[in-house]
């Protein structure tokens, strides 16, 4: 529901519901709220009304708010929306660009972007100022030619990508780049970069980038090997399962001849030749993974020389029944986070947040996930209680702050000695006054997110009296989510990807009390949301699962409902709502070795994007949004796209016809419970479910 602006918030107390009317579906006029007046919002001007900068340049904004009476007000703090949160970074009032390309960015107060987003951005009245922002690049100052391998040798392809150094430092690696070779007789290069040896010589490979050049020069020469052999691999998988070969070459006289150049490629006969769908199989570097079932071939070339192994791909199997076991309704707020704990008493609780809820919190019990029940509710100053956590062992609780009357925001602390009846034990905001989105609990340290630029550690010791420790803010970085594991804080950092800090492991020379950067490494969308750290015993590797968030879909064929054709669910008339329009997926990394990442697979499902993760027994357990709750087999090696592999276990989508909007599955949050899977859904509360064992067919 969206809050009254005209009523006040309520103090930071308790405010404890009897169960029996909290499980009834009835209207709560105590969290809805009105839709204001347009003259009631404060006007804006914004200089400049539009700008053009190159890429890594930045520019700041001047912006006055006008209050109902024509008087410049700071009661309500201006709100900077970029149009694409990966090519534009705001910090306060400056505006970076990150890609090149036209923008906007969209300048409202905070304390009414959600009606501004709904009904506002076209009225013309100075609510929501759009700015128009065009990003160009500088110079191109040298160009750099990488070849996939230093050898050429006669008959044999070899790759090349160009690089291009602009000014203050900007690489480009999608730059289209025009080839010549120096001596076609001795190689010849495609005007993909593909450089193929023809006879023994020198030939110099050079790619021009608006003007400027770079080279790499080839001494061509014949293979060493007279025959290849692939090694390795098994005659018969399943679809999804990662098959690692290698290449045997030898001399005439039978010698191993090491490091010779191969490429790879495959063939593939499927088992149902009406039905065989293209893009079947990745191959690369000997590694290779088949998405259906069929035969086929991996294809090692060397020069003149080329090995083939054959095997015989089947289905995978994966998917299993899954079973409704409760649900606990909430459908008078947007749901928003959900945390579940062994409470000191012995019994299962949840904890649930709300968006734009007037700061209600609920607190469910859930030891019988077949009759969940609410035991309790607080309320605190905020608009929105986006995140919740419990520590490990129980002790307290965690609620986030966004929106608070006194703009204070900051965390608020659960003393969970009675879990069914969280009392508050203190409000801590110091330092965290832009507005916490995201939280992260050990037993003894509570990591906060202030205003997406840093985190700031707190000392849990005495609930009472939480103590400021250290903070970390990467530089020039957004943050959105920080996850703890050894000793090590990973944060997800939007287009900065990954950033890695030792917080206690030690290994890095960091602490508690001084936070030490370990790594960063950027992620394939630039629009890094969420990290969950898992270590794979049947593997032994140290994976990183890393979710995007992109709430938008811009660039596809289905961009979504956009403000010219949604309008607001009206829970009085059951009208109106609209689906979220999402993209983006989960990447997996290899994160075994901090000082060399490794990608190894996604998770990708079109048409929906990601949101909260969690991993267990080598089940990615994704909270898809409108996609549901999705439950994956991550288990062995992992390569390509799980989705095409078969590997999906099962799926749940919260259609429920009482929600908040009725029939509209939005998950944003699970977890995996004793045996069941608990999961949070924006428009229908909290869901328990179970997977099952599906029955063989004879």
């Amino acid at each position: 529901m969206l809050r009254n602006p005209t009523r006040p918030h309520r103090a930071a107390t308790a405010l404890i519901l009897p169960a029996v009317l909290l499980a009834q579906a009835v209207p709560a006029p105590e969290l809805a709220a009105q839709t204001p007046s347009i003259d009631s919002i404060p006007r804006l001007t914004v200089e400049p009304t539009s700008a053009t900068i190159e890429i890594g340049e930045s520019f700041n904004l001047t912006v006055n708010v006008i209050d109902s009476d024509g008087e410049t007000t700071t009661s309500f703090p201006p709100l900077i929306l970029p149009s694409a949160r990966d090519a534009l970074s705001i910090d306060g009032m400056e505006v970076t660009g990150l890609k090149v390309g036209e923008y906007a960015i969209y300048v409202t107060t905070a304390e009414y972007t959600i009606y501004a987003a709904d009904f506002l951005r076209d009225t013309g009245e100075g609510h929501v100022v759009e700015v128009p922002v065009t990003v160009t690049l500088p110079p191109v100052v040298s160009v750099e030619v990488r070849p996939e391998l230093e050898t050429v040798i006669v008959g044999h392809t070899v790759p090349h990508e160009a690089d291009a150094f602009h000014e203050r430092e900007i690489i480009r690696t999608d730059v289209t780049a025009v080839w010549v070779s120096s001596n076609p007789e001795i190689a010849t290069v495609d005007p993909f970069g593909n450089v193929r040896g023809f006879g023994i010589g020198e030939a110099t490979i050079t790619a021009t980038v608006a003007g400027v050049s770079g080279s790499v020069t080839h001494e061509v020469g014949a293979s060493p090997a007279a025959s290849l052999a692939i090694e390795g691999g098994a005659r018969e998988v399943r679809t999804g399962d990662v098959q690692n070969f290698t290449v045997l070459a030898l001399t005439t006289e039978g010698r191993p001849v090491p490091e010779v150049p191969v490429s790879w490629a495959y063939a593939y006969q499927p088992d149902d030749s009406v039905r065989a769908p293209a893009g079947t199989a990745q191959i690369e570097h000997g590694r290779m993974v088949a998405d259906v079932p069929g035969l086929f071939t991996a294809i090692a070339t060397s020069g003149n020389l080329r090995a083939e192994y054959s095997f015989r791909v089947v289905s995978r199997n994966a998917v299993r029944k899954l079973e409704v076991i409760g649900q606990g309704r909430e459908s008078r707020v947007f749901t928003t986070d959900i945390w579940v704990w062994e409470g000191l008493d012995g019994r299962d609780y949840a904890m649930t947040g709300s968006k734009m809820g007037d700061g209600v919190t609920f607190v469910w019990d859930v030891t019988d996930p077949a009759g969940i029940f609410m035991t309790d509710s607080v309320m605190i100053d905020a608009r929105t209680t986006n995140d919740v956590k419990v520590s490990p062992d129980g002790r307290y609780g965690a609620i986030s702050r966004e929106g608070a009357s006194n703009r204070r925001n900051g965390v608020v602390i659960l003393d969970l000695a009675d879990p069914a009846h969280p009392r508050i034990a203190s409000t801590y905001d110091e330092g965290l006054t832009g507005g916490v989105h995201n939280m992260f609990a050990t037993d003894t340290h509570l990591f906060a997110l202030s205003g997406g630029d840093k985190y700031v550690i707190l000392d849990m010791s005495d609930l009472g009296a939480p103590r400021y420790v250290s903070e970390y803010n990467h530089p020039d970085s957004r943050v959105h989510d920080v996850w703890v594991h050894d000793g090590l804080a990973y944060s997800a950092e939007w287009r900065t990807g990954v950033v890695v800090v030792d917080v206690g492991n030690g290994r890095w020379g960091g602490s508690i009390e001084e936070p030490r950067l370990v790594t960063t490494f950027s992620t394939t969308t630039g629009s890094t949301h969420a990290v969950f750290p898992y270590y794979q015993e049947s593997t032994g590797r140290f994976l990183l699962i890393v979710g995007d968030e992109r709430v938008q879909r811009r660039g596809l064929a289905w961009e979504g409902t956009g403000p010219d054709h949604r309008t607001r669910y009206d829970p009085e008339t059951g009208k109106g709502g609209y689906p979220r329009a999402t993209s983006g997926y989960t990447q997996i990394f290899d994160f075994t070795d901090p000082e060399n990442p490794v990608q190894l697979a996604r998770y990708e499902v079109s048409e929906y994007g990601t949101h909260n993760m969690w991993v267990e027994d080598d089940i990615l357990y994704q909270a898809y949004y409108e996609g549901g709750v999705r439950m994956v087999d991550i288990s062995g090696d992992l390569m390509g796209n799980l989705y095409t592999q078969g590997r999906e276990i099962a799926v749940m989508k919260a259609h429920d016809p009482l929600g908040y909007i009725p029939n509209s599955p939005a998950a944003w949050s699970v977890m995996p419970w004793k045996g069941n899977i608990l999961f949070s859904d924006i428009n229908s509360g909290v869901w328990a479910v179970r997977i099952t064992p599906v029955t063989p067919i004879s």
